[in-house]
C-alpha cells in the first residue's frame, strides 16, 4: 500500500469516529431530562422534620442509576420507600406507603423557576385494603443545594390534607 492510500483511510476512520462521537452527543441532549438531573442531585442524606416530628431521608441510585431510592424513617414505624424514575421527558413516583397502598405520581418537568417538581396522581394498587387514604399529590422545592421541602396531600374520605418535610443536607 503506499503513503497517498493509508492517510486517505486514515482521514475516513478520524472523520467516522468524529461523526460518531458528535451523533452520540446529540442523542445524549435528545434524552436529557432536566427534572430527573434535579431529583437526582438528592443523593445522600437529610435531616429535618414531618409536620414537626423528626425524621431523616436518604437518597440512594439504584439499578444502574436509572431509578432514585427514597428512603424515609421517622417516628412510630413509618419508614416508607418511594421509588423514581425517568419516563421520557417526565419522571414517575411509586410511594409504598404506610397506609398499604402504592400510589404512583407523575411529574412532567420543573417549574419556570427549576426550583419545583410537582407530582400529581395517576393511579394506586391496594387501595381496598389500605385505610381509606392515598397520598394523590407531591411537591418537591429546591431551596439550594442543601435545603429542600416535600408537601404531601393526601385524599381521606374525599377531603384532602397536606403535610410539610423540611430537610437539609447531613453533613
Amino acid at each position: 500500500m503506499n503513503v497517498s492510500r493509508i492517510r486517505i483511510r486514515f482521514v475516513a476512520a478520524a472523520a467516522a469516529i468524529v461523526v460518531a462521537v458528535f451523533a452520540a452527543a446529540l442523542a445524549g441532549d435528545e434524552n436529557a431530562n432536566p427534572a430527573w438531573d434535579k431529583l437526582k442531585s438528592l443523593v445522600g442524606t437529610w435531616q429535618g422534620t414531618m409536620d414537626g416530628h423528626p425524621g431523616s431521608v436518604t437518597y440512594t441510585l439504584v439499578s444502574n442509576g436509572t431509578s432514585l431510592m427514597e428512603s424515609l424513617t421517622g417516628e412510630h414505624d413509618v419508614n416508607m420507600i418511594t421509588m423514581y424514575h425517568p419516563d421520557g421527558d417526565s419522571i414517575l413516583a411509586t410511594h409504598y406507603c404506610a397506609a398499604g397502598n402504592q400510589p404512583r405520581m407523575r411529574a412532567k418537568a420543573l417549574s419556570g423557576d427549576g426550583r419545583k417538581l410537582d407530582f400529581q396522581f395517576v393511579d394506586a394498587t391496594n387501595v381496598a385494603g389500605s385505610s381509606g387514604e392515598v397520598m394523590n399529590r407531591l411537591v418537591v422545592t429546591f431551596q439550594d443545594p442543601d435545603h429542600f421541602t416535600q408537601t404531601w396531600t393526601a385524599r381521606s374520605h374525599g377531603k384532602d390534607h397536606t403535610s410539610d418535610f423540611v430537610y437539609t443536607r447531613k453533613k
